[in-house]
């Protein structure tokens, strides 16, 4: 009897420890199959107002790659947007 007790209890302790280590993509598919994608909708498009004022700054403040890389966060934030809204 407690033997089985003893192996019931390592279980439980094995498999909180595992959903303990979910990776941050486990985490994100977790709440978009919850439905938490408006808020997460919501706070990409923050994001990309923010990315967009920034690159409105232009030379003034970033020099030309860095401009690129703006760009190009911008277009990687935009499509995930894209892939959380749905089609219409």
């Amino acid at each position: 009897m407690r033997t089985s007790s003893v192996l019931v209890i390592a279980a439980v302790l094995v498999s909180g420890t595992v959903m303990a280590q979910q990776s941050n993509q486990e985490k994100v598919i977790c709440e978009l199959a919850s439905g938490n994608c408006l808020k997460s909708a919501d706070v990409i498009q923050k994001r990309i107002k923010k990315i967009n004022a920034e690159i409105k700054k232009g030379d003034k403040k970033y020099s030309a790659e860095q401009l690129k890389q703006l760009e190009q966060k911008l277009k990687e934030t935009q499509e995930l947007l894209d892939k959380l809204e749905p089609v219409k």
